[in-house]
């Protein structure tokens, strides 16, 4: 590269400067969309864009070396650039909307809904629709989270990078914003959700719970291991069949408009499926047994829903934002796979392309 192409680009990211300043715009956009139609609904739409590029690649033929399918890569500009571009990407429009939920439930406490159980700060499903301020921290959030996976990307880090920069924007927007970076646990320890069943409350005046769950439906161990060996063996199989890592995570990313239209009990399972088809393709490149690889996706199914409860429980549970437990369940599987493929334990590293 000569000295003028170094000058003319962003170091580390590698974008041209006129580039890298549309996609600011392009991220503060979709940081602030995700504010304005709240963040849980923002990552509905990742999970109907993953699912038509993804969609589009299986018919066009990008398949498995378990099925007849060839290999075509027509979606690469609608699953990349879009589900996880600045428009619908998690690290960013989500991000986005994490960050302007935590701004809102210190300074609007007015807006909290009556049938709101948890503090504000972590109602992901609230619309903001076009208060300036809030969809300002949308859109500072959002250029946060693009900055963090470019560099991140730039530097070739061992996981996936847009997980790991949902629950670093969310973590850091909590100083930020006043609240304590992990809180207190109130019952015998971080992992201890008796307080929650036994309803207790703060104290505080608040009339809020002293501990609460992330998914009250979905946190006892025996149902998360349940719920993770299900989806572990959809997430294999649709890679088996497809060819598409990402097919069985838009299937389950999309699924939740039913959470956020307000289904009972419903589960929430894309770090799930992500990780049965990612295990499942670490797997099939050290063995050509099928069924060895969807047992490697079943596995890896309730690693992702184990890692999350065990993070929910950590970071998520005994403060007043949302910190995502998917992402944070994601980064940690991924990094692992990625260690274990850059000293020689793995064959691949699944999706990281390392």
């Amino acid at each position: 590269m000569t000295l003028e192409l170094a000058v003319m680009q962003v170091p580390v990211i590698g974008l041209g400067w006129e580039h890298f300043l549309v996609l600011v715009l392009a991220a503060a956009a979709g940081g602030a969309f995700g504010a304005a139609i709240g963040a849980l609904p923002s990552f509905v739409f990742t999970g109907f864009v993953v699912l038509l590029g993804e969609g589009l690649a299986a018919l066009a033929g990008a398949g498995s070396e378990f099925t007849e399918l060839g290999g075509a890569d027509l979606a690469s500009g609608v699953t990349g650039t879009i589900g996880f571009g600045p428009v619908t990407g998690p690290h960013v429009a989500f991000a986005g909307g994490v960050a302007a939920t935590s701004y809102a439930g210190m300074r609007y406490g007015e807006m909290e809904p009556a049938d709101w159980d948890y503090h504000f700060g972590k109602n992901i499903l609230y619309a903001f629709g076009t208060k300036p301020d809030i969809l300002g921290v949308g859109a500072i959030f959002g250029v946060l989270g693009m900055l963090i996976v470019r560099t991140f990307n730039g530097l070739g880090l061992p996981f996936d990078t847009i997980a790991f920069a949902v629950f670093a924007t969310a973590l850091l927007a909590r100083p930020v914003f006043g609240y304590p970076l992990i809180g207190s646990p109130a019952g015998s320890g971080y992992l201890d959700m008796t307080p929650f069943e036994r309803e207790e409350e703060r104290g505080d005046g608040s009339g809020r719970l002293s501990v609460e769950p992330w998914l009250p439906q979905q946190y006892t161990w025996s149902g998360v291991t349940t719920i993770g060996l299900v989806g572990g063996a959809l997430g294999g199989w649709t890679w088996i069949m497809t060819g598409s890592i990402f097919m069985a995570y838009g299937i389950s990313a999309a699924s939740l408009l039913f959470l956020n239209l307000g289904v009972e009990n419903f589960p929430v399972t894309h770090h799930i499926t992500l990780g049965g088809s990612t295990f499942a393709v670490v797997a099939a490149g050290a063995t050509g047994s099928e069924l060895a690889v969807m047992i490697a996706a079943i596995f890896g199914g309730v690693v992702g829903s184990l890692l999350a409860e065990v993070t929910q429980r950590i970071a998520y549970a005994h403060s007043g934002t949302h910190v995502d437990p998917p992402a944070m369940s994601i980064f940690l599987y991924t990094l692992a796979i990625g260690v274990l493929y850059l000293i020689g334990v793995l064959p691949n590293s699944g999706y990281l392309g390392l």
